[in-house]
């Protein structure tokens, strides 16, 4: 807020009679006193100034003194116009570095985002610089970014309004009062809403800021002005694909999808004008698509990452969804967890732009393409997302104009989009149950190639969570077994518990515990809970616990584990090898120290997800010929796995291999277990005590 004043002698009493109401009332106020010359000239040499006082509003006083200032700050911004629009685009960048973009993030930043509210104010601040670069709202015209804004700001005053504080970060507990008092049906939909604020503020800006640099670098710095064409009706002019005097937007059913893959091709957008002359005259690609459609969608999507900016312009034209109208449904749709990094949408375009990369590893690289790009589509209908996605790829494929044949591997594609993630994380890979049933769901090598490409770029496109070292290698062991068993060879020896080295260390029947890089081996007198005082020592040293095996031999077990830090800094070896000594012999309390833990960190962890897990616990028989495996899904912390092989400890089980998953705000464990006799658990009786006394451990440690 700023007083102004024509030379006022006691302005500083009338200054004090107003901030000191407005401080006792638990206001925070930026404040200035200043006459008009003096603001003048501050906003001639501060950026952050001169953008307050360029959409300035009279609060009271005298309307006249305002109206001047207004227009007199206004006028030196145009007057200065190419230094101020040089630094505003600095500033414009280094905000979306530090704060992210608005539509993706879990808790996004309305204001400072990229896409947030100060965006808008940037491009207006250009639109008043320089009116002929053609930016929202210039000249009179229709300003694109009021409804956005609106969106946007709406949500913050609500946040402001709950909070009782200047807070501009959606947070996601906040989320669900924010869309009751808005009057959103749900959450999601507040969110969803605020994601398409986002891309549309940000869509204009990228527009926008590409107009100011070319006005910035003149007619020099411009790409040479000689048509090129790229295709037919297509030109490139001036760094931008345009509609030649050739086209035919009603009747070439192919000219859309053309001209989209021939600006990611040259790396351009798609000119304003074109995006527009498109949205009003041209035809969809009918049913079924011609081939130079198809063709040209595969184009597209082969480019990569510059395939993602161009069908962000289709989106926001509309075009998008006249090519593919169940777009529409997952069009800015939230994923609200911190394991989704993107709206499905999104999700999808990053998907197929990491496919675009493995294209040579597979022989039908459009097929990958496209299945990369549709795999999550049914999270846009109700059910099951991958039940709904069967369905629409089945109606979606045909229309496209592929085969039978190739429709029937699309939707392969999407039926299995989780096998082999799953299975490489949940399953024992040594189990020759395991390849079989992961063989007999794909059928066929081609599958097996295409399915190891997307599930690498649907990972790589979820998250940080979702994709690395360790899980790349467990899928790539996986899909070799596969290949293996698909064409017929034995599968090459694996190394079993116990090896030579630990049946030499067995023998000696004392405790013996190795830390060594990326994991543990302890060797011990068999007994009960072995298990998880292993597992409850590891969680009180900040390690994950990734696998494990076991295995028993003349009373003693040998029990390897795979580990990684949940933090940078790995334990000191000795202290972990001393406190696992220490709480194999009963001299470690586990409880104390794992509640400690949880108080430390519990006051930093923030909420990953708008929808916790919920706890379950799942059986199956068939999944191992030998031994029955125990699927235990709930909400991550601390001691986790301790809890759930302490309870599968208590109803005398002995676990033979672990493995554990992360899932952002959730864990997903698989046991492969045993009786006390080593036969599978069957009896429904029994588990049901095992699925309560699961459930029992993990609510003592919500509790």
């Amino acid at each position: 807020m700023v007083l102004v004043h024509q030379g006022v002698k006691d302005v500083k009493t009338v200054a004090e009679r107003l901030w000191y109401p407005i401080w006792d009332a638990g206001i925070g106020l930026d404040h200035s006193v200043r006459t008009v010359k003096e603001a003048v000239a501050v906003a001639g040499d501060d950026l952050k100034a001169a953008l307050g006082l360029l959409d300035g509003r009279f609060v009271a006083g005298d309307p006249t003194l305002a109206a001047g200032l207004v227009a007199r700050v206004r006028e030196r911004w145009r007057k200065r116009s190419a230094r101020w629009l040089a630094a505003l685009c600095e500033e414009v960048e280094a905000r979306h570095q530090a704060f992210g973009e608005v539509a993706f993030l879990l808790e996004p930043e309305l204001k400072e985002g990229r896409g947030g509210l100060r965006d808008v104010h940037a491009l207006q601040a250009a639109a008043l610089a320089s009116p002929v670069v053609g930016l929202p709202g210039a000249d009179g015209g229709v300003d694109v970014l009021a409804e956005p804004n609106e969106v946007l700001l709406s949500v913050r005053v609500e946040l402001h309004r709950r909070t009782g504080k200047t807070l501009d970060r959606l947070l996601l507990q906040e989320q669900d009062g924010v869309a009751g008092e808005l009057g959103y049906p749900s959450a999601d939909a507040l969110v969803a809403a605020v994601a398409g604020a986002g891309r549309t503020v940000a869509w204009w800006g990228d527009d926008g800021w590409r107009r100011v640099r070319s006005a910035l670098a003149g007619p020099r710095g411009r790409t040479s002005g000689i048509d090129r064409p790229v295709g037919s009706g297509l030109i490139l002019r001036e760094g931008e694909v345009v509609l030649g005097a050739d086209a035919d937007p009603g009747n070439d059913a192919s000219l859309v999808i053309r001209a989209a893959a021939a600006a990611a091709e040259n790396g351009a957008p798609l000119a304003r004008g074109t995006l527009e002359r498109l949205g009003a005259d041209a035809i969809g690609p009918g049913d079924p698509w011609p081939r130079a459609a198809r063709n040209a969608l595969v184009a597209l999507l082969g480019t990569g990452r510059g395939a993602i900016p161009v069908l962000e312009s289709l989106d926001q034209s509309g075009l998008l969804v006249r090519l593919l109208p169940e777009w529409e449904t997952v069009s800015s749709r939230p994923q609200r967890n911190a394991y989704h990094r993107f709206t499905v949408d999104r999700h999808l375009c990053e998907a197929a732009a990491n496919a675009a990369t493995l294209t040579r590893e597979v022989s039908r690289p459009d097929l990958l393409l496209v299945g990369a790009w549709l795999h999550d589509i049914g999270k846009g209908f109700p059910g099951d997302h991958t039940e709904a996605g069967i369905e629409v790829v089945g109606r979606i494929a045909p229309r496209m104009g592929f085969s039978p044949e190739d429709v029937e591997i699309l939707v392969d594609l999407v039926r299995h989009h989780l096998l082999l993630p799953d299975v490489a994380t949940r399953r024992d890979l040594d189990d020759p149950a395991t390849v079989e049933a992961v063989a007999s769901s794909v059928g066929d090598q081609q599958t097996l190639e295409l399915l190891a490409a997307l599930t690498e770029a649907d990972s790589l496109a979820t998250g940080p969570a979702a994709w690395g070292h360790w899980k790349a290698r467990l899928v790539r062991d996986l899909v070799d077994r596969t290949a293996r068993h698909l064409g017929g060879h034995r599968q090459p020896d694996t190394l079993t518990l116990p090896t030579p080295e630990h049946a030499v260390l067995m023998a000696r029947g004392e405790v013996f515990v190795e830390v060594h890089e990326g994991g543990l081996t302890v060797v011990a007198p068999d007994r009960p809970g072995l298990f998880f005082r292993v597992a409850g020592t590891l969680a009180v040293h900040g390690l994950a616990v990734r696998s494990a095996a076991a295995a028993g031999q003349d009373g003693m077990a040998v029990e390897v584990f795979e580990v990684e830090p949940v933090f940078a800094t790995p334990p000191h070896p000795d202290r972990l090898r001393d406190d696992v000594e220490r709480a194999l012999d009963g001299q470690l309390w586990l409880e104390a120290k794992l509640a400690e833990r949880v108080r430390a960190y519990s006051g930093a962890k923030r909420a990953a997800s708008a929808h916790p897990a919920e706890a379950r616990v799942l059986f199956d028989n068939e999944a191992s010929e030998t031994a029955t495996v125990i699927e235990v899904r709930a909400p991550d912390g601390v001691g986790v796995l301790y809890r759930i092989t302490r309870a599968l400890a208590e109803c005398s089980l002995d676990v033979r291999t672990a493995k554990v998953s992360t899932l952002g705000h959730e864990v997903v464990d698989a046991f492969y277990v045993t009786d006390a006799e080593g036969n599978k658990v069957t009896a429904g009786e029994q588990l049901g005590q095992i699925e309560r006394a699961v459930l029992r451990q993990l609510e003592h440690r919500e509790g």
